[in-house]
């Protein structure tokens, strides 16, 4: 493995799709910023990349709050360190019917799935354009594609993170700064649980489930390649295009039948 010395910076970098992202640039001769809320838990994972001979920085931030953001971006440019490479992993999503969901832990949703992603993604922007390169990936989702009663929020903020990240794609074609989407579909990850989902039926045959290092995988190829975006794994390509096909209440109606708590008769 070629050292590359360049930096990528990670959100989410601990856990799911975001610790296998920063594995596959580890693997591949980058230097790591990783960012979490859990400082201890940046630490140990870190150790997993030592073996690859690269340099890790460890960032305890809480992107919830846009003024992390800042300050996240802040502390890079204070030491000198301009990522070549911004992934946008960090994302969380709430279960439930809207009417009888916390809106207070949804806005908490939108700003770090929204307002954290733009705010990093703007300041990334601006720092790589003189430079005339960088790669961002945004994590999508393939419920960005889908309207997703029980979790409305969430389809909403990944929708919004998909439909903008290929606007600013456009915008970006001739600065030498790509824009990639990531759309997974159900993945192996502790996502669930921290969204209060595993009473879903999506989830009662886990053996659904994506596997994050295949996903990641997808991921990293699409982002050396440039690619606008992947959705990754063969079954949630043929998804979005049955829905592609179908109208917007239907595929409403789809998602509503198996996304429902498994106690839900109606």
């Amino acid at each position: 493995m070629e050292r590359r010395n360049q930096y990528a910076l990670v959100t989410g970098a601990t856990s799911g799709i975001g610790y296998e992202l920063a594995k596959q640039l580890a693997q591949n001769g980058y230097d790591l910023v990783m960012v979490a809320r859990d400082h201890e838990e940046l630490r140990k994972k870190a150790n997993d990349f030592k073996e690859y001979g690269i340099n890790v920085i460890c960032i305890s931030k809480n992107l919830f709050l846009q003024e992390e953001a800042y300050s996240l971006y802040s502390e890079l440019t204070l030491n000198g360190i301009s990522p070549e490479i911004l992934v946008n992993d960090a994302g969380q999503g709430v279960y439930g019917k809207f009417q009888e969901t916390d809106i207070h832990r949804e806005t908490d949703i939108i700003n770090l799935n929204i307002i954290s992603v733009i705010i990093l993604t703007k300041l990334f922007i601006k720092d790589r354009l003189s430079k005339g390169s960088g790669k961002i990936l945004n994590l999508a989702s393939v419920a960005s594609k889908l309207p997703g009663p029980w979790h409305s929020v969430y389809h909403g903020t990944k929708a919004f993170i998909l439909s903008w990240s290929e606007a600013i794609r456009e915008e970006l074609k001739d600065s030498g700064i790509s824009v990639t989407a990531l759309l997974p579909g159900p993945t192996d990850t502790d996502f669930f649980n921290k969204a209060d989902m595993n009473r879903s039926k999506l989830l009662e045959d886990r053996e659904i489930l994506a596997s994050p290092e295949e996903v990641a995988r997808d991921g990293y190829n699409a982002l050396m390649n440039g690619d606008d975006k992947v959705i990754s794994g063969l079954k949630n390509k043929l998804s979005i295009a049955m829905a592609n096909l179908a109208t917007d209440s239907m595929v409403a109606h789809r998602m509503a039948e198996m996304q429902k708590p498994v106690t839900e008769n109606k």
